[in-house]
């Protein structure tokens, strides 16, 4: 393969509420999926959260509670984060999954004006999917998916939020390629196929 100049097919990213910081996959076993995307693109190490309860509000005003479990690893200027959901919960990822199969499921960006966001969207016709107002953290999930195939998520630049991130495409930077799927503990991590607390 011929070396090709960075500048035929990179530029800069978009500046602000507009830069694109992760694309999220709804899968139905997120450690197998995580392994896959180690082995077959390069991408890792996976950091596996422990599974969690979100509660998210829904446009008609229902509020359900998923449990779901993420993994995320950075590939370059780009978050790759992965969702299981581990109920039968009517939800955007249950209704989005594709037994089986990893599917695209958002595209997230980060904002320092949440508010402004969510009301940039509605001008262009966008309504508000579903609303996690857990915490100290607001995400949306944008309706973008009759116009563009899939959700956009708004996630509120929040330091703490930010600071996770940073540390994340750290660990991505500096991986040598050892444990690339890696489940979260209190004390680090553990591997898949190493026993629990």
């Amino acid at each position: 393969m011929t070396d090709r100049p960075p500048s035929l097919y990179e530029q800069s990213w978009p500046e602000g509420d507009y830069r694109f910081v992760q694309l999220g996959h709804v899968v139905d076993d997120i450690v197998g999926a995580a392994a896959e995307w180690a082995s077959t693109f390069g991408v890792g190490p996976f950091h596996v959260l422990p599974i969690v309860d979100q509660h998210l509000t829904y446009a008609d005003g229902d509020v359900r509670t998923v449990r779901l479990q993420v993994a995320v690893a950075q590939a370059g200027p780009v978050q790759i984060e992965l969702v299981q959901q581990h109920c039968d919960t009517p939800s955007i990822y249950r209704d989005w999954s594709r037994g089986g199969v990893s599917s695209f499921h958002q595209l997230a960006t980060v904002t320092d004006d949440y508010d402004a966001k969510l009301r940039h969207y509605e001008r262009n016709g966008h309504e508000v999917a579903a609303q996690s107002l857990d915490g100290a953290l607001r995400v949306a999930y944008i309706d973008t998916v009759e116009r563009f195939g899939f959700y956009t998520e708004i996630v509120e630049g929040t330091p703490h939020f930010l600071e996770q991130l940073r540390a994340i495409s750290e660990t991505c930077a500096a991986w040598d390629g050892r444990d690339p799927v890696r489940l979260l503990t209190r004390d680090g991590y553990r591997l898949p196929d190493q026993p629990g607390p």
